[in-house]
């Protein structure tokens, strides 16, 4: 199998942001450029108004109140007032775009994520606890929201704001303008330098952050065996230590983000300092006005508020850029299993099918099956036995092509199956596995799964044809009674019955029945296996049994093990045989006994 990866285990990060990474989250803002354009134009003007102020307040000193000319000042009152209505009007409207613009584009790239989820093969999920999966469609893609709602305008408009600031500066005193700006060098250096270290911690608390996560969600599910085992002391514990590990990494990676906000104060401070005394003794000497001293001063704590907003926003986008570096590695995840470039739709088929010197292994160089070949006609029931491991589930998975063969062939009705999409070819089979999933839902639904057209007499019929009608007509609700998530009120027998019902609404031409009755009782397997032969009639199907007497009535029982075919026969020619199957099957007869 491929290396699994725990919730104790760090994720090695195969992708890091690039050029190409970032012209894919660009693409998820182009679909919303023109509110994007619309929104800077907003702030845009509202930036320029609402700057000039500080300068309408230099006119106001050094002009109007020494020349006593009230109409001027109520004038310029009024103009700031209106200034600022505008300004919060700005604001509401760049909220409300942003907001929609930002969730917007969560949901674009929460579903495209979701939807390459489903097109990823079962190997990724067989390699990673789901809890590591969820965390990045949850939590980090909710973390973005934020920065594209608010985040990148805010980081232009931030940058307007320095240049208008500037440009109303240097029109007041081109020289005080320049003492102002000595330490800004600083602040740019010392962020460049922080860039990387800020940008590991970030990674490593999303890190740890999927380990808890993925510890969480195992434990849910395995709470029963928790509890049964007493284990709750011990899995505090683990998780206790995970979380203070997640805490350690948020603490780090936040301390590094505070200390841009300290600096950048500090620096700021200090040029207001140096400004005051220059101003100070220049008035003396009567080189400047007030109106110029208070004027420049006020853009300058306007100047270093856009600074210091900037440092926030950086450190707001070095955090999400760690998330989009995990959400994009799932989204340029590999899917594997996919369709050949001139894939065509597989015709309605009768369902002979061909094992041709198939090959496969889950590692290169470790094969479980080889050079396994055979074919049999439409109609005929096969099952599969044989010890746990042998790949007896390998070969019903290997025919849905939820994993490709290293070499050989296999057909369906002499269609080679890799050269047809794989929607076509799994709407031909029907799987009816191990693990009975239930989905939350009334149960009337959950049959349906099988075929979403069908109608309510149809399901109906395809639960009478299991066994199921009878348990289910008891329930409360009947078919309308709501189950929770993974049918947790129900006995795995009961859940087993829905499935089934569920494979045979379907109506396929190829069914697989993986240890299909394993969780029933030996009398209502019986009557499961009764209801299956009628279905089953002229329809080609695998049967993956552990039971052995459930198959005696199989036209052909393969007995797969050392890699491929050891025996086959019928039940009685295998049992004349003395071999593999004969001891299997006299053990379980003993042990029945």
């Amino acid at each position: 199998m491929a290396k699994v990866n725990t919730y104790d285990s760090d994720e090695d990060l195969k992708i890091h942001m690039s050029k190409e990474q970032l012209h894919r989250a660009v693409s998820y803002i182009k679909p919303y450029k023109k509110e994007f354009i619309l929104t800077i134009g907003i702030m845009l003007l509202a930036t320029v108004t609402s700057m000039s102020t500080p300068y309408l307040f230099q006119i106001a000193l050094d002009q109007k109140i020494p020349n006593k000319d009230v109409k001027g000042l109520i004038f310029i009152g009024i103009l700031c007032f209106v200034i600022f209505i505008f300004s919060i009007w700005a604001q509401s409207a760049r909220s409300k775009l942003m907001n929609y613009v930002g969730h917007s584009i969560i949901h674009d790239l929460r579903c495209d994520m979701f939807g390459h989820l489903q097109e990823l093969p079962v190997t990724y999920f067989d390699t990673r606890p789901h809890g590591k999966i969820l965390v990045r469609v949850v939590n980090y893609i909710n973390s973005l929201a934020d920065m594209f709602s608010n985040g990148l305008v805010n980081a232009l408009m931030e940058m307007v704001s320095l240049f208008v600031i500037l440009g109303f500066m240097f029109a007041i005193n081109v020289k005080l303008t320049l003492i102002s700006l000595i330490g800004f060098p600083l602040l740019v250096f010392f962020i460049i330098k922080l860039k990387a270290i800020h940008r590991r911690a970030w990674q490593a608390y999303s890190d740890k952050n999927s380990n808890l996560n993925a510890y969480l969600h195992e434990s849910i599910n395995g709470v029963r065996i928790t509890q049964a085992f007493v284990k709750e002391r011990s899995n505090s514990r683990i998780f206790s230590r995970l979380s203070s590990d997640t805490l350690r990494a948020w603490m780090r990676a936040k301390l590094i983000e505070f200390s841009i906000w300290p600096t950048s104060t500090i620096i700021s401070e200090l040029s207001v300092i140096v400004i005051y005394f220059i101003g100070a003794a220049a008035i003396a000497r009567e080189e400047l006005s007030v109106g110029v001293i208070i004027a420049i001063i006020s853009y300058i704590w306007r100047f270093w508020t856009p600074i210091n907003n900037m440092s926030n926003i950086y450190n707001q986008i070095m955090t999400n850029m760690a998330y989009l570096e995990r959400i994009f590695e799932v989204i340029e995840e590999d899917t594997v299993i996919k369709d050949a470039p001139n894939a065509t739709v597989m015709p309605d088929v009768k369902g002979d099918v061909a094992f041709e010197h198939v090959t496969f292994g889950y590692e290169e160089g470790e094969n479980i099956l080889e050079n396994l070949s055979f074919s049999y006609p439409a109609g005929t029931m096969v099952a599969l036995v044989g010890q746990t491991g042998a790949g007896k589930s390998t070969v019903a998975n290997l025919l849905g092509r939820y994993y490709d063969i290293q070499s050989g062939r296999i057909t369906i009705d002499g269609i080679d199956i890799k050269s047809v999409t794989i929607k076509s070819l799994r709407e031909q089979l029907g799987f009816m596995l191990q693990d009975s999933f239930v989905f939350s839902g009334t149960i009337m639904e959950n049959i349906r799964y099988g075929r979403l057209e069908a109608t309510d007499e149809e399901v109906i019929a395809a639960a009478k044809a299991v066994n199921a009608h009878d348990f289910i007509s008891e329930l409360p609700n009947g078919y309308q009674t709501a189950v929770s998530e993974r049918g947790s009120m129900l006995s795995a027998g009961q859940r087993q019955l829905i499935s089934l019902a569920r494979a045979m609404l379907k109506n396929p031409r190829v069914l697989v029945l993986d240890e299909a009755t394993s969780s029933i009782d030996t009398e209502t397997e019986i009557k499961i296996m009764e209801g299956i032969a009628a279905i089953l009639k002229n329809r080609t199907s695998f049967v993956i049994a552990h039971r052995l007497s459930t198959i005696k009535s199989a036209d052909v029982i393969l007995v797969i093990g050392n890699k491929g075919i050891i025996e086959k026969g019928s039940h009685e020619e295998l049992l004349a045989l003395d071999g593999e199957y004969a001891k299997l099957y006299k053990t379980q007869t003993s042990l029945a006994n």
